[in-house]
Order: structure tokens, then C-alpha cells, then sequence
């Protein structure tokens, strides 16, 4: 999943892209307004974690903005404002959900999962696949209750795959979701992904489809033979 993260102070900043990073996100960092506003006119994200004082252009004129184009994208609010007007007013703008600073990154980490969930319609944190089953608090899939091992990409793909199940995912958007700006992203990068993911995933009935020239298909479990 793909994170835009805008916050201007760099300590915090840094932390914080940090911790998303660790947590297998694809994570883009700027620290002013209208870098921002730029990077969501041009590129798709799946959560957008957004300080309210912001240089060029505040929090929220930037959620008034993004909502104006009638962009769907869940929005996290950061405030050092405690004022009840001003939580009231992110949230009336179009935030999805807001944090008073300071806090502790697990509960920013636990808000980012369920932003992500909602944002895909998935509302539990557990998501299902036949016998497997992906734990996207703690970032672990399992079968029957046994782990399986599979690196931060790997795990991030097949959540991907899992979110989009029955439906064709293309490489442009994987890629698109699953690197940031920083990241160098090669020509048979998701070839190389999707080959481990299923290498390690078929023996558990996960049959992932190439659809030539369009993309990759996670089966349904119920799907016919």
C-alpha cells in the first residue's frame, strides 16, 4: 500500500517514515503543502497522513482541495491543535479520521491498518484466502495457524492481490502501489515478486493467474476448476 505522508517537521517526519516503511508500506515524504497537493494531483495513494500547519498550504485547504476533486482517498489528520473546532472542522472538511499530537506510533500504526482496510472494504483486520489467513495488524500471514515466511514485498503483494481477489491487478498498478519516489523499481521487478509469492503460496491453494498483457489475478477460492 502506498502512503503519502506531509509533515514539516523533520524529526517527527522522519520517525514516522520510519515506522511505515518497516511495516512494509510504500511511503512518500514532503513537507509542504503544495508539494502535497502536486504529488495527489498526479500520482494514486491508498492514505494520505497529513500535518494541519503546514507550509504553502495548510492541512486543511489541502483536504478541501483533494475532496473538490472528487478524490475518495482516506486522509489522517495530524494536529497540535486540541481545540474541538478545529478536529470538528478536519472531519467536516472531508478527513477520515484525525490524531492529536503528541502520540504513540502504535496507535498511529492501528489507524493507519483500519484507514487502509475501510479504504478497500474490508472492515476486519483479519482477511481470508482459503486456508490462509493474513494478520494485518502484526504483518504475518498464516496457514491453519502456522506462519508462512514471506518478505515485507512479498507479504505486501499478496495483500494487494488479497484486497483486489477475482479481480486482474496490473503491473502498472502494483508498482504504483507498492514503490515510493525513492525506490528503484526494475523492468521484471513484479515478475520476480508475483514468481516467489506464488512459488511459496501454490502448495497452500493459491492459484495467482497471469492475464497476458493485462496483469496478474488473485483466484477466488470458491472460483471453478
Amino acid at each position: 500500500m502506498r502512503i503519502l505522508l506531509v509533515e514539516d517537521d523533520q524529526i517527527l517526519a522522519d520517525a514516522l517514515f520510519r515506522a511505515l516503511v518497516q511495516s512494509a508500506y510504500a511511503v512518500d515524504l514532503v513537507g509542504d503543502g503544495l508539494q502535497a497537493d502536486h504529488a495527489l494531483s498526479v500520482h494514486t495513494y491508498d492514505l494520505v497522513v497529513l500535518d494541519v500547519g503546514l507550509p504553502g498550504m495548510s492541512g486543511f485547504d489541502l483536504v478541501r482541495r483533494l475532496r473538490g476533486r472528487k478524490s475518495q482517498v482516506p486522509v489522517l489528520i495530524l494536529t497540535a491543535l486540541d481545540a474541538l473546532a478545529d478536529r470538528v472542522k478536519g472531519l467536516d472538511l472531508g478527513a477520515d479520521d484525525y490524531l492529536t499530537k503528541p502520540f504513540d506510533l502504535p496507535e498511529l500504526e492501528a489507524r493507519v491498518r483500519a484507514l487502509l482496510r475501510r479504504g478497500h472494504g474490508k472492515p476486519t483486520p483479519d482477511l481470508h484466502h482459503g486456508r490462509l489467513r493474513l494478520d494485518s495488524g502484526g504483518r504475518r500471514l498464516y496457514c491453519d495457524d502456522q506462519p508462512i515466511e514471506l518478505s515485507a514485498r512479498e507479504l505486501a503483494l499478496f495483500e494487494l492481490l488479497l484486497m483486489r481477489e477475482g479481480r486482474v491487478v496490473s503491473k502498472e498498478h502494483m508498482v504504483n502501489h507498492l514503490y515510493g519516489w525513492g525506490d528503484e523499481v526494475g523492468p521484471n521487478a513484479m515478475e520476480v515478486y508475483v514468481y516467489r509469492v506464488r512459488k511459496k503460496l501454490e502448495p497452500y491453494g493459491c492459484r495467482i493467474r497471469t492475464i497476458r498483457g493485462m496483469g496478474y489475478l488473485l483466484e477466488r477460492t470458491d472460483a471453478p476448476e
